[in-house]
C-alpha cells in the first residue's frame, strides 16, 4: 500500500477506463485499512496442485533436489506400523533408517551452508555437541480436505493490515489451511505459519523443565486440552458459529505439579487472525481462589513454569499476535532440521534419559533431516518492546511449521537457539511437537517442553465450547 501512497500524480493518468478503475479499487482498499486481494496470476495458478504440478498445495517444491538428498514429495500418507492402535505412543515408521551423517564440532564448517546460525553457535559453544542426520522423509501428507481448502484459498484469501497496536497483519476469506500457498512477500509467508493446519483436538499430559547449568531439574507437570477449530473437518466452515467466529483456538492448561504450584489454570481463546479480535485469556490462582482476566499472557510474558528461559509467544514455534515485528523473506534454503523424531516421542524417552548429565539434550534422541525451509527474519519495531530484538525462523516447506528459530537480544547478539522436534501423527494426519528445546547461550541453560510419558496423548477427547470458559476454569482449578 505504501507504493500507492508514494506514487507520483502522473500515475493516475491512465489510458483506459479499465486501468483507472483498477487503480481506484486499490486506492480505496488502502484507505480502508490496507485490505487487498491476494492475486494469483493464471501462470502461478497453473504451477500448483495435488498431482503433476511444480508446487504441492502447500506451496512446496514437489521435486527433490539435484543431489538426491531431498526426495520428491508424493501424495502418499505415511504407513501405519503394525501393532499400532489409538491411545498408545506412536511407533517409529522409519525405525530401520540409519544415520547417514554425523556433524560434530570438528566438521561442522564443512556443512555450514546447511546450518542455522543457532546450530553453528551450538558447535562453537559446546565441543561435544553433535547432530545425527538421517535420510530425508517428506512424511507430512495431510488429509484431502486440507489440500482442497489450500487450493481454494488461492482465490478467496484477502490480505489485511491495520493500525491496531503497532500494525497487525492478517487475512480474510481463507479456511482450514495456509492462507497464501503461493506467498508473494514476507507478510504472506509469515501468515502461512499462522494459518497452518494443526491437530484439531488433544488432551495430553505435558512437562516443562528448566534445566540448571549443573544438569539438575524439577519437572513441572501440566494437563493440556485444546480444540483447534481451524482444521477440524467436523466444523462447518460456512457456519457463522463455526470458523467465522473469533474463537478458533480454545486452549486450557492446568499445572498439576509440583505441589507448590499445583492448581494454577490458564485459559486462552484466540482468533485465527488478530486484525479484528485479540487473544482473551484468564488465569486461576489457587491461593486467591479467583479467576482473573490475564491480558499479560502474550508476547514476551515469561513462559509458564519456564523459569524465565522462554517467552509465551515461542510455544509451537510462534503463537499470538504479530504486530511487534517486521518481516523480511530471506528466501528458501536447504537446512538440517529436526524431523520425524519418533524415538524422542517413545514412552521410554523419559526426562531422565533425554536430559544428559551435562544439562543439555541427549542428541541420541534427536533426528535431523535435510529439508527445504522458508527463512523469515523478523525485527522489532521501533517504539515497541520485546525480549528479542530479532528472530530468524526456519519454516518447513511441506507444513509451514517452525523448525528452528535464532533469537537475538537487544545488542543484536545471538542469545537463544530454539528447536521444534515435530513428528507426524500418521493416524491423525497432522504434525505436532514431540518436544521443544531452547538453549540460552548466556545462562548456559536448557528449557525442555515435552510430553509426560505416563500416558499417551488422547486425540479422541471431545468437549463442548463451555468447557473453555472462565467458570469452568474455576471448577477445575482446585488444588
Amino acid at each position: 500500500m505504501s507504493i500507492i501512497s508514494k506514487a507520483p500524480r502522473t500515475t493516475l493518468k491512465m489510458t483506459t477506463l479499465k486501468m483507472q478503475l483498477h487503480l481506484l479499487i486499490i486506492f480505496i482498499c488502502a484507505l480502508g485499512g490496507g485490505t487487498a486481494v491476494a492475486a494469483v496470476t493464471p501462470e502461478e495458478r497453473a504451477t500448483i496442485g495435488l498431482e503433476g504440478t511444480t508446487l504441492t498445495p502447500s506451496g512446496a517444491i514437489r521435486a527433490g533436489n539435484a543431489e538426491g538428498t531431498i526426495p520428491e514429495w508424493k501424495n502418499e500418507p505415511t504407513k501405519t506400523p503394525e501393532g499400532f492402535f489409538p491411545g498408545m505412543f506412536h511407533p517409529d515408521p522409519f525405525a530401520e533408517d540409519k544415520v547417514r551423517l554425523k556433524i560434530t564440532a570438528q566438521n561442522y564448517l564443512e556443512h555450514a551452508d546447511k546450518l542455522s546460525e543457532g546450530q553453528k553457535k551450538m558447535f562453537q559453544t559446546y565441543p561435544d555437541y553433535y547432530m545425527n542426520v538421517y535420510p530425508t522423509r517428506r512424511s507430512m501428507v495431510y488429509k484431502p480436505f486440507i489440500y482442497e481448502a489450500a487450493l481454494k484459498n488461492l482465490d478467496r484469501t484477502k490480505f489485511v493490515s491495520n493500525d491496531s497496536h503497532m500494525g497487525m497483519i492478517g487475512f480474510t476469506g481463507a479456511r482450514r489451511a495456509w492462507a497464501f500457498p503461493i506467498p508473494h512477500n514476507a507478510d504472506e509467508a509469515w501468515l502461512n505459519q499462522q494459518s497452518r493446519p494443526k491437530l484439531p483436538w488433544i488432551k495430553s499430559r505435558e512437562v516443562t523443565i528448566p534445566v540448571s547449568t549443573g544438569g539438575g531439574y524439577e519437572a513441572n507437570n501440566l494437563d493440556v486440552e485444546f480444540h483447534y477449530k481451524w482444521s477440524d473437518s467436523e466444523v462447518d466452515e460456512d457456519d457463522p458459529a463455526g470458523l467465522a467466529t473469533e474463537n478458533i483456538l480454545l486452549y486450557s492448561q492446568t499445572l498439576t505439579g509440583p505441589a507448590k504450584v499445583a492448581g494454577q489454570v490458564v485459559l486462552a481463546l484466540e482468533p485465527i487472525t488478530f486484525t479484528e479480535n485479540f487473544r482473551k485469556a484468564w488465569a486461576y490462582s489457587p491461593g486467591q481462589r479467583r479467576v482473573k482476566r490475564a491480558p499479560q499472557i502474550v508476547y514476551d510474558n515469561p513462559l509458564t513454569a519456564g523459569d524465565g528461559l522462554g517467552t509465551t509467544d515461542q510455544v509451537y514455534g510462534f503463537n499470538g499476535p504479530n504486530d511487534r515485528f517486521t518481516y523480511k523473506l530471506l528466501g528458501k534454503r536447504e537446512v538440517y532440521v529436526p524431523y520425524n523424531p519418533y524415538k524422542l516421542f517413545a514412552q521410554s524417552a523419559t526426562p531422565a534419559k533425554v536430559i544428559a548429565a551435562n544439562g543439555r539434550f541427549n542428541q541420541e534422541y534427536a533426528r535431523y533431516e535435510l529439508h527445504r525451509v522458508w527463512v523469515i527474519e523478523t525485527n522489532l519495531k521501533e517504539g515497541t518492546s520485546h525480549d528479542y530484538a530479532r528472530r530468524t525462523y526456519y519454516l518447513d516447506e511441506d507444513s509451514w511449521e517452525v523448525m528452528l528459530a535464532d533469537n537475538y537480544d537487544r545488542r543484536m547478539e545471538l542469545w537463544r537457539h530454539w528447536e521444534d522436534h515435530n513428528i507426524w501423527f500418521y493416524d491423525q494426519q497432522f504434525p505436532n511437537r514431540a518436544a521443544e528445546i531452547q538453549y540460552d547461550f548466556n545462562a548456559h541453560r536448557m528449557l525442555l517442553l515435552t510430553f509426560d510419558k505416563s500416558k499417551a496423548p488422547d486425540f479422541s477427547w471431545r468437549a463442548p465450547d463451555n468447557f473453555f470458559t472462565s467458570s469452568a476454569v474455576r471448577r477445575r482449578g482446585v488444588r
